[in-house]
């Protein structure tokens, strides 16, 4: 799952830099670096101000969207 949140995190990232967008979010280029390598996942606060930076949900970055296949509704069982 580190990979793809460093995926996600780079491709929305883009041509910005680094320096320009850990300055926007708050945090230090290590750190922005370090979440785009997947050596480390951000706390809770700083995925609402990721989030909040690219205009995205957490649950978009950070989580999986693929709902479980627990989480279907299925016939005849209760």
């Amino acid at each position: 799952m580190k990979q793809l949140i460093a995926k996600r995190l780079m491709d929305l990232r883009g041509e910005l830099s680094r320096e320009e967008t850990a300055h926007a979010i708050g945090i230090s280029i290590s750190a922005l670096q370090m979440y785009e390598n997947a050596q480390r996942v951000p706390k809770d606060e700083i995925k609402i101000r990721i989030a909040n930076y690219y205009k995205k949900t957490v649950q978009e970055i950070f989580f999986d969207y693929e709902p479980h296949e627990s989480c279907f509704f299925k016939e005849g069982v209760s």
